[in-house]
C-alpha cells in the first residue's frame, strides 16, 4: 500500500493536481476534472480541455464615427491580448492554466511522451489514447482492490490519521468502480487490523455494537 505522501499526491490537493495512476485512468479523468472545476475560472479551464485553445481571430479598430452613426474602420489585423474583452481574457488565460494542470498531473514516463504539446486538448486526447487501450479491465481492477482490502492493515509506527487516510482512499477507489460492502464489513476491517496499542478502543467499539452502526 502507498504511504500518506503518495496518497495525497494521487488524490491531489489545493496546490497540486491529482497524479495519474496509469492502472486507473478512468478515476483520474474524473478527479482531474473535479480539480479543474474547483479552481478560479474553472469553467473556462474545462473548455480549454474539451474544446481546444481560444482563437484570437482578427480585429478592426474604429477610426472615426461618420454621419448618421456610420463607423469608419481600420484595416483588419490579427487580434492581440490587449484587444480582448474581459470574457475573452478569462478564456485565453484558462488555456495556460489548463495545460499546466494536466502536465503537473502526469508521471514522468507519460510526461516525457506528451510534453511537446502546448494545448490542453492535445495533451488530454493523447494521454487518453495512450492509456485507454492498456487500462486494466474492470474485473482486473476489482480483483486488485479486493486483494488490497484483504491484506489491508495498520503499519508499525503509522499514526491513526495516516491509517484512516489510506483506508478512506481504498474505499473510495472501490466505490468508483461500483464495488460495494456493508458498513459492518468496512468497520470490522478497519478496527480488526489496527495495531495492538489500539486494543482497548477496538474492544470498546465491539462491546457497544459500534461495528454495525458507527461511521468511522
Amino acid at each position: 500500500m502507498a504511504n500518506l505522501s503518495e496518497d495525497i499526491q494521487c488524490a491531489g490537493s489545493d496546490t497540486r493536481p491529482p497524479m495519474l495512476d496509469r492502472t486507473d485512468f478512468a478515476s483520474w479523468q474524473q478527479r482531474i476534472r473535479l480539480y479543474c472545476r474547483g479552481k478560479e475560472n474553472g469553467v473556462n479551464i474545462l473548455k480549454s480541455i474539451d474544446e481546444g485553445p481560444f482563437q484570437m481571430g482578427t480585429f478592426r479598430e474604429t477610426l472615426a464615427e461618420g454621419d448618421e452613426g456610420s463607423l469608419h474602420l481600420g484595416l483588419e489585423r490579427p487580434r492581440v491580448y490587449s484587444d480582448l474583452s474581459p470574457e475573452d481574457n478569462d478564456r485565453y488565460n484558462a488555456d495556460i492554466r489548463a495545460t499546466n494542470i494536466l502536465l503537473q498531473g502526469l508521471p514522468k514516463d507519460i510526461y516525457s511522451l506528451i510534453n511537446h504539446y502546448t494545448d490542453a486538448k492535445d495533451i488530454w486526447d493523447n494521454v487518453k489514447m495512450l492509456l485507454e487501450g492498456s487500462e486494466l479491465t474492470k474485473e482486473d481492477r476489482e480483483s486488485q482492490l479486493y486483494d488490497d482490502f484483504e491484506h489491508f492493515r495498520q503499519h508499525k509506527g503509522e499514526t491513526i490519521h495516516d491509517y484512516y487516510v489510506r483506508f478512506a482512499k481504498l474505499i473510495n477507489d472501490m466505490r468508483n468502480i461500483k464495488m460495494t460492502m456493508s458498513r459492518m464489513q468496512l468497520n470490522s476491517k478497519f478496527v480488526n487490523n489496527m495495531l495492538p496499542e489500539w486494543g482497548r478502543f477496538v474492544t470498546a467499539v465491539k462491546l457497544n455494537r459500534g461495528l454495525r452502526d458507527s461511521n468511522l
